[in-house]
């Protein structure tokens, strides 16, 4: 059938397109599609990299996911997480690596750069006076109680961000990667075994789970 179809029932308008679907069900165009036709400037990948290191106390992870994913949409949830595991396998920070890794993808070494020079030029500036204050005034017994006040807010908006995360696997139901997460999770973070080492596991186990998966699905 050539062209659409429109109708109104009540105070509602449907259209039915040529694959039968309503308007309403049918799929939306991915996200990366829009963001690879049109990768964002250098200079906003520069300034949205310093806004979440700046924004980023008690660590950028948070910050960054709500930029990329939420804010100005240039990921998806599973594509975050994908590049994020990516990069903990890479030698360096991990929030660092992903700024490299973002910043590449959509502009290529410039785009990395900028969002290298974004994520650490503006805090390594802050930093470095608040150093200097710090080290004049660092015995204050009151702003001794302030860090560690800051150290708990920091702790829990590591804690959201370890959800938010985990929000894709739980809205497909995926038995088996929470799994390996839990498994992961206690191998590192109850029995303390060492990091490599649980890795060199976790890492194949996670690709076979995921491969099985996939041909499960055919």
């Amino acid at each position: 059938m050539a062209g659409n179809l429109s109708f109104d029932l009540g105070s509602r308008e449907f259209v039915l397109l040529e694959c039968g679907m309503t308007a309403e069900t049918a799929p939306a165009a991915p996200v990366t599609a829009d963001i690879a036709k049109h990768p964002p400037s250098l200079r906003t990948l520069f300034f949205a990299f310093a806004k979440m290191s700046l924004s980023g106390f008690g660590g950028v992870l948070v910050f960054a996911r709500r930029a990329i994913v939420e804010e100005h949409r240039w990921m998806t949830a599973e594509e975050f997480n994908e590049t994020f595991a990516l990069c903990h396998f890479m030698p360096g920070p991990n929030i660092v690596n992903l700024s490299l890794v973002f910043g590449s993808r959509l502009r290529g070494i410039a785009g990395g750069l900028a969002a290298f020079a974004g994520l650490l030029g503006p805090p390594t500036l802050l930093v470095t006076g608040l150093a200097a204050i710090y080290g004049h005034f660092g015995q204050v017994d009151a702003l001794r109680r302030v860090l560690a006040g800051v150290s708990c807010v920091a702790v829990g908006l590591l804690a959201s961000a370890v959800f938010r995360m985990m929000s894709p696997l739980l809205k497909k139901r995926d038995v088996l990667g929470l799994m390996v997460m839990l498994a992961v999770f206690a191998a590192i973070g109850l029995a303390r075994l060492p990091l490599p080492a649980v890795l060199l596991a976790a890492v194949p186990l996670s690709l076979a789970v995921t491969y099985a998966k996939l041909r499960w699905a055919r």
